[in-house]
């Protein structure tokens, strides 16, 4: 068998992809409310579960990927995502487990607006908050599926209660208190109404690395939105070619070198699937395109050069 040597695909962590971002105050937001968000939006058809004691992680999770059109239930998601010494769930499990089910895991910038915006495109929210004070903190996950701007208020599924308001200034007190951090499980054919191609681009990547199927159609989805990006492409290519679909990631591949003709990778991944087909000649082409561009894995651009060269 011919030994990959596929590029990784390079993404950002998902801090810097948020980095600058600054939570806007109520008021401010009331006195400039965005003229493309609605006054007010309610997601009531968003399933309830009422969360069992210090489990309101599965609960909220299994709200969301229900929401999604999954069949699962908060218990089935408690052995993946609810930590018995810390009396609760952490944040990257709840990430995790949300990809195990081929649903890619959106990080929202963590502004109001934000999340405003996601719950009037229809997307429940998933929220962490702190329900009491700082030195005494009471974690919370909640899912936030409706606002009224004229009311002041936000509505969440919490705890055992649906469709709890909640006043916007309080809500926004206890998500502070949990640093801002929101969370979109959606399928793959839809993308988060906030995203741009770096954070739609990460939230994919990681789902590729568990469930490369789904996360082909998100890719796809999200090309749509952002035809040229390198990252993109680049990882359409890697979820074709993990799924053995060489054809299809030698048209992502050959997309990114077109657009990108000085993306070195691009060029080493197409040499790489062109080889595997058979193609010699197109694929000894490509590959010293990548070698002239050179880069920090050249040397692995240089062993695949000659692989194609002695075969």
């Amino acid at each position: 068998m011919k030994a990959s040597r596929l590029a990784g695909l390079l993404v950002l962590a998902a801090s810097l992809g948020l980095a600058g971002c600054v939570a806007l105050p109520v008021q401010e937001l009331q006195s400039h409310w965005p003229a493309q968000l609605p006054a007010r939006a309610l997601l009531s058809q968003t399933p309830f579960i009422a969360q069992q004691e210090f489990e309101c992680g599965p609960a909220a999770l299994a709200m969301l990927m229900q929401a999604a059109g999954l069949q699962i239930e908060a218990e089935q998601l408690a052995p993946q995502v609810f930590v018995p010494g810390r009396q609760g769930s952490l944040q990257v499990e709840m990430r995790v487990a949300a990809r195990r089910q081929g649903l890619p895991a959106y990080l929202l910038a963590p502004k109001l607006e934000a999340v405003l915006q996601e719950v009037a495109a229809g997307h429940p929210v998933l929220v962490f908050q702190n329900l009491a004070l700082p030195i005494y903190p009471v974690w919370h996950y909640a899912v936030l599926i409706g606002y009224d701007r004229e009311r002041g208020t936000v509505t969440l599924h919490s705890g055992r209660t649906a469709a709890l308001e909640m006043s916007l200034s309080a809500f926004e007190r206890t998500w502070a208190r949990g640093g801002h951090w929101a969370m979109l499980a959606l399928p793959p054919e839809r993308l988060p109404a906030t995203a741009d191609a770096v954070s739609a681009g990460q939230a994919i990547a990681a789902l590729e690395r568990l469930q490369p199927r789904p996360a082909a159609l998100a890719y796809a989805q999200a090309l749509r939105r952002w035809p040229d990006d390198l990252l993109l492409q680049m990882g359409a290519g890697n979820s074709a070619y993990a799924l053995g679909d060489l054809a299809a990631a030698e048209t992502a591949y050959r997309a990114a070198t077109q657009v990108h003709p000085q993306a070195a990778d691009a060029w080493n991944n197409l040499a790489q699937v062109l080889w595997e087909q058979g193609k010699k000649e197109a694929a000894a082409q490509a590959i010293v395109q990548a070698t002239r561009l050179g880069g920090p894995r050249l040397a692995s651009y240089q062993a695949l050069a000659q692989q194609i060269k002695g075969d």
